[in-house]
């Protein structure tokens, strides 16, 4: 099993691309925190995995709850080795004056302002370990490639990137490697917000369109980009952002 050992923190899990990559991290025999804003969802991804998995509630915008994430990897399973920064949450797909402060700001603070959080919490316990680690942040080819309609979103996708490079080269010699996976759209529970219309079959094609391999991501496609990242084998891969998109961004 390709992470066999490892302790793992994957933030979103309750579903979507979150919950496929815990659950293909436990199957390759990681001990995996499980964390979500929303409990329930978490509970029965845990559960579901079954011994070696943990469920976390809380807010990956707030400090005090990501703390408490990483410190559950601490108290269940010893340590850390493994981040997955994947929480995230769009505004609808709309002109550009039709997203209002309370929306952007929330935007901002759930995808970038989480990463700065996760930061303060977990590096300490990398550090002291003193064995590297993963740092793995979900990002969007928003960032990329950008669609019209999502202006700010792609703004906060822009900013991962740049935040995964500049983090990669400080952390290098510490041998904390930190790489970012951009996923074209996927049906998840953003789709609709990310598309700006109803989630129609006719709909979907129009988007469909524009991605070469003729589909949308899916959370498999994105657990398996993780695996590569957080296993030993890429040990000598950092401040890489990937395009899981089908060719959209070829």
């Amino acid at each position: 099993m390709r992470l066999q050992g490892k302790i793992a923190l994957v933030t979103g899990a309750a579903s979507g691309f979150g919950q496929g990559i815990a659950e293909r991290f436990a199957k390759e025999g990681a001990r995996v925190v499980v964390a979500d804003l929303n409990k329930a969802g978490a509970e029965s991804v845990a559960k579901a995995i079954g011994n070696g998995a943990i469920a976390v509630s809380g807010d990956v915008s707030k400090g005090p709850d990501v703390e408490a994430m990483v410190q559950a990897a601490q108290d269940a399973f010893g340590g850390l080795d493994v981040v997955v920064n994947n929480a995230g949450t769009t505004h609808r797909n709309g002109p550009i004056l039709n997203v209002d402060e309370a929306t952007f700001d929330k935007v901002y603070a759930v995808n970038v302002k989480s990463i700065y959080w996760m930061t303060q919490a977990a590096l300490p316990v990398l550090r002291k370990q003193g064995r590297g680690g993963s740092i793995i942040n979900i990002s969007s080819t928003a960032g990329l490639r950008p669609r019209p309609g999502l202006v700010w979103y792609n703004g906060t996708k822009g900013a991962v990137n740049t935040i995964t490079q500049a983090m990669a080269l400080e952390l290098a010699p510490e041998n904390i490697r930190v790489n970012a996976i951009c996923p074209v759209m996927g049906a998840t529970a953003l789709l609709t917000d990310f598309m700006g219309t109803e989630d129609t079959p006719e709909n979907r094609a129009r988007f469909v369109g524009t991605i070469p391999l003729g589909r949308m991501s899916t959370p498999h496609d994105i657990a398996n980009a993780c695996v590569w990242l957080a296993e030993d084998q890429t040990s000598f891969i950092t401040g890489v952002l990937l395009p899981v998109d089908g060719g959209r961004t070829a």
